[in-house]
């Protein structure tokens, strides 16, 4: 186990070591921040500047909250409450509300859009299904930014769907109606809940005070007002709170998220010491190139330069130039088919070269995307998952394979821990040859391969029963093996992840930024996506567009980054299913003039 202060850079070390006071910390894509928070923690634990049961650490989500838990048990460092704002709200709801309501806590809705068509019944209202949906994310964004009915129907007269404004706000009352009958609450209720017992209750804010001393949040960038209105009632008058983030991934606006908090945290939190991370650990300087040019001018941008090594001696992920750490590139297609089919030949190359699908993504801005890329991957039989699908643990072969590893965990074991694994996974229908690429079968395969890969990866001596026992604890925090098969997701599920080889497709007007987006403010915000996609990748960066039946012009983000898109005649011929039927040339998104 090392120090916490081991294997930092300069910029880390100054973060890790400001123990006390507020601290934002300014942290660029790749720059190491979960290691700067949970050694930040780790070095306060160890001086004595902290208690661990009296530190708070809130992020966005369980899996974010479960890799931060992780490390600090890493760094030697138990009791620290790392948890999402969710989780920690609704812990605190089920602790006091027995003792101050004298009863259990109300339920949490588990189908806000069922719910809502029951209320939508009762008033004599038939919206469609995608109608229901669009109004549950009405009522998530008001309550988020904590307004009224009336004030939301002030600030959103549009409506949704096929309702106005008028008839979306009765069934938004219906709504809540319908769940006080009920006796439930729902995801941002909790919230809401939470905040209101601390402002009403001294008692109960005075036992959350004492109890908790030092406050860290992560994505910051991503707080909602109602998030921040929780926090500081958490902080009270204590100044120990530190907030990581990048206001250029602030990519969930629509939801309520406000980077204003980030970038007006020195003139909210008086004497706050400002760092900035922004040695970039993860990409090339060719692609730092492209996404510093892309976020040029943005409030709170921060220009990332390559590390080249990091501080433990080690190269970067993407610090090599040589090899494969190649120039991105941008091409044109006539439609999004020809597009899909030369990314998959591309990817195709890439793995007959030897590198492993699990290393290669292909992002976009919507779902919608997907099918196409998913017929040319299968195509070429390449395999390949949707991020953001079911979760690794709900797929009906992972649940089964789980449950049969158990029943075998009461039988002696004959042979290996790993030979028994293989022999249960081989009776549920796992071959040694993978069935052809696309569909569900390829896709049963490829979760039981997972899970046998988890086995072999298994310390020493682990037993059938401690691996099973493993596979439930893994299911619980979200702790998904990696599956080895290209991925395909959109910009938002991409965030926080990174792969060797990224393709960004869809860089044309009317798809990225998406048609919808008018005002500079959604511009802005679609900006910042393709920020996010472009800092995923590590060593190689394929940026690509089609004209489409109505003629799209390329995207205006590839202008401002300073590239060219250059239309090359070319005849399709007999390899057209695996090679582009319209040629394009690739030009350096890092050598053209920048604006």
């Amino acid at each position: 186990m090392t120090g916490p202060l081991e294997h930092l850079d300069e910029q880390q070390r100054e973060a890790v070591t400001a123990l006390r006071g507020p601290v934002v910390v300014l942290a660029g894509a790749g720059t190491g921040k979960t290691r700067v928070i949970t050694h930040r923690i780790a070095h306060g634990v160890d001086t004595g500047a902290y208690s661990p049961g009296r530190v708070m650490a809130v992020t966005f989500t369980t899996k974010a909250a479960g890799e931060m838990r992780a490390r600090l048990r890493a760094l030697g460092v138990e009791g620290v409450s790392a948890r999402t704002f969710h989780a920690t709200a609704l812990a605190q709801l089920n602790y006091f509300w027995p003792t101050l309501a004298g009863d259990s806590m109300p339920s949490i809705v588990d189908n806000k859009v069922r719910l809502l068509a029951h209320a939508a019944d009762g008033i004599g209202l038939e919206p469609d299904t995608a109608t229901l949906r669009d109004v549950a994310g009405e009522i998530e964004w008001r309550k988020v930014t904590m307004r009224s009915v009336d004030e939301y129907a002030r600030d959103r007269p549009q409506g949704v769907g096929g309702l106005d404004v008028e008839r979306v706000v009765r069934l938004q009352r219906a709504y809540e109606e319908l769940k006080d009958q009920r006796r439930q609450i729902d995801f941002q209720d909790v919230l809401l809940a939470c905040a209101g017992m601390i402002e009403a209750e001294p008692r109960v804010a005075a036992t959350i005070h004492e109890q908790y001393r030092h406050f860290t949040v992560d994505e910051y960038q991503d707080v909602s007002p109602l998030q921040a209105r929780l926090l500081e009632l958490w902080l009270g008058d204590r100044r120990d709170l530190c907030v990581v983030g990048d206001a250029s991934q602030t990519i969930y606006s629509f939801a309520g998220a406000d980077p204003r908090f980030l970038l007006d945290f020195e003139r909210r939190h008086a004497g706050a010491r400002v760092i900035r991370l922004e040695r970039n650990y993860r990409s090339t300087p060719a692609i730092l190139g492209v996404a510093n040019a892309l976020m040029k001018d943005r409030p709170g941008a921060l220009h990332l330069v390559s590390a080249g090594r990091d501080s433990g001696g080690r190269s970067g992920k993407g610090a090599d130039a040589g090899g494969d750490a190649s120039l991105p590139t941008v091409t044109a297609f006539d439609d999004e088919r020809d597009e899909a089919r030369a990314v998959a030949a591309r990817i195709r190359a890439r793995i007959a070269a030897g590198v492993d699908p699990a290393d290669i993504a292909v992002l976009y801005r919507a779902h919608a995307q997907s099918a196409e890329l998913l017929r040319a991957l299968a195509d070429v039989g390449i395999a390949a998952s949707v991020l953001g699908g079911r979760r690794f643990f709900d797929v009906p072969e992972v649940r089964q394979a789980v449950m049969a590893l158990r029943a075998a965990a009461v039988a002696p074991l004959t042979g290996t821990f790993v030979e028994a694994v293989r022999d249960v996974l081989r009776s549920l229908g796992l071959t040694d040859d993978p069935p052809p690429a696309g569909g569900a079968v390829r896709d049963a395969w490829e979760a039981r391969a997972a899970l046998l890969r988890l086995a072999e990866e298994a310390p020493e001596g682990t037993t059938l029963r401690a691996f099973a026992d493993d596979l439930l604890r893994r299911a619980k925090v979200q702790e998904e093996p990696t599956l080895r098969t290209v991925m395909l997701a959109t910009l938002h599920a991409a965030k926080g992840l990174e792969w060797d080889h990224v393709h960004l497709v869809g860089l044309a007007e009317g798809v990225l930024p998406i048609s919808y987006a008018q005002t500079f403010e959604t511009i802005d915000e679609e900006r910042r996506l393709a920020y996010v996609g472009i800092t995923r990748a590590v060593r190689t960066l394929d940026l690509s567009w089609s004209r489409g039946p109505r003629d799209r012009r390329p995207s205006r983000f590839l202008q401002e980054i300073g590239t060219r898109t250059v239309r090359a005649g070319g005849a399709a011929g007999t390899g057209a299913r695996a090679q582009p039927t319209r040629q394009a040339r690739s030009t350096s998104a890092s050598s053209s003039p920048r604006r």
